[in-house]
């Protein structure tokens, strides 16, 4: 799961986000692709093969693998940390055991 596509933290624009790479590489490497931004709108930004998700902590908590690329305030760090099986924090703004950080 990317939690993540905007550009910058609590923005809704998603031009040259390094998270659309991401998507894609991983989509190319046959990974089952879910995605959560609420402030990301526009639906055209990303391959209609990741799935839109919201960030709750059913959702993910049924991902393999978290990954944080976009610092918004509306992600509860809470949520990530405790539901989250393995979380990659590429903001490095989270901690604790399940975390590792780029």
């Amino acid at each position: 799961m990317l939690l993540g596509l905007a550009y910058k933290k609590n923005t809704g624009d998603a031009r040259e986000s390094p998270a659309i790479r991401v998507a894609e590489l991983l989509l190319s490497m046959g990974a089952e692709v879910r995605a959560a931004d609420p402030l990301v709108t526009e639906t055209a930004v990303i391959d209609p093969a990741v799935a839109r998700v919201d960030p709750t902590p059913e959702e993910i908590a049924a991902a393999d693998i978290v990954v944080l690329l976009t610092e918004h305030d509306v992600f509860s760090a809470t949520d990530i940390s405790q539901h989250a099986r393995h979380v990659l924090d590429c903001r490095r703004v989270l901690s604790g055991p399940n975390v590792e950080t780029l």
